[in-house]
């Protein structure tokens, strides 16, 4: 299972990758404005770096639910600093988190090798365009709705035939656009547009959202600190949601994730690695 980015072709056939989450916002759920300051996101990039995250993924406009944009000029002034410091000290790739084409297009310009799109290139439609030409690797999520509106009354018929054939006309769009497939990622959304069951359910059947036209394309799973494992362990308390992460990156792997985004890089590191002992062995 290959995903080439613009600057490594990472192989996750038997070894799943860390995806360490990097927000320069002041208003992310569980982390905003503790990297917002240039000098403390440079050094925790280099943190996440030397605890196992092969991408550090860097966004300037928060997802959360409830979340407000942030104008293209205001998200190019927080993102494109930090990427320029980093691009030359970093041996893991820089992945930009943003659903907008100029800010894209500055970041693998400043040094970006993976575009990560909450909107899955729907969001500018410049975005499909600028993607191809970019070169990048690219991730496309699924969400129901908007971050403003996405958690007010999630409703599906069958969550996992609805994501899978999102994937598919989503595939289909990046494939028209010439992106390469060995460069398509897809997240399934966890916690964006979907209920505590939604989620569950997709976790349980990640396989079945693999397109049986590209069975080979990485799944990226991002559940770090959210909402619904307070609602699942009856403990609404962000700091823990700590373990419950980390045990869904091991669970997650055996389930067919192969890239996992998170904010505590060291622990689910290890417990991937761990897992990945046990199931290679």
């Amino acid at each position: 299972m290959l995903w080439q980015t613009k600057n490594r072709l990472f192989d996750c056939t038997s070894h799943g990758v860390v995806m360490g989450i990097l927000n320069l916002t002041l208003d992310s759920f569980s982390d905003g404005g503790r990297f917002f300051n240039p000098d403390a996101a440079v050094e925790h990039a280099l943190r996440m770096e030397s605890e196992g995250a092969e991408i550090i993924d860097i966004g300037g406009e928060s997802t959360r639910p409830g979340a407000e944009p942030v104008s293209e000029a205001e998200e190019l002034a927080r993102v494109i600093p930090v990427i320029e410091r980093l691009a030359g000290r970093l041996k893991a790739v820089i992945s930009i988190d943003t659903s907008k084409s100029a800010v894209a297009r500055a970041a693998v310009a400043a040094g970006a090798g993976i575009i990560n799109d909450v909107t899955a290139l729907l969001g500018d439609p410049e975005m499909p365009r600028v993607a191809a030409e970019s070169g990048a690797g690219v991730v496309l999520m699924h969400m129901q709705g908007t971050p403003q509106t996405m958690q007010a009354a999630p409703q599906y018929e069958d969550v996992v035939a609805e994501v899978r054939d999102f994937f598919r006309q989503t595939a289909a769009l990046a494939l028209r656009s010439g992106i390469d497939p060995l460069r398509i990622a897809f997240d399934p959304g966890i916690g964006f547009g979907k209920t505590v069951e939604h989620n569950v359910m997709l976790l349980r059947q990640m396989e079945a959202l693999r397109l049986p036209e590209m069975p080979d394309r990485p799944m990226v799973l991002g559940v770090s600190r959210k909402t619904f494992l307070g609602k699942l362990l009856n403990d609404m308390a962000l700091e823990q949601r700590f373990w419950p992460t980390v045990a869904l990156t091991s669970l997650g792997r055996e389930l067919g994730a192969v890239v996992f985004r998170v904010h505590d890089v060291k622990a689910n590191a290890e417990a991937l690695r761990m897992t990945e002992a046990i199931l290679n062995s």
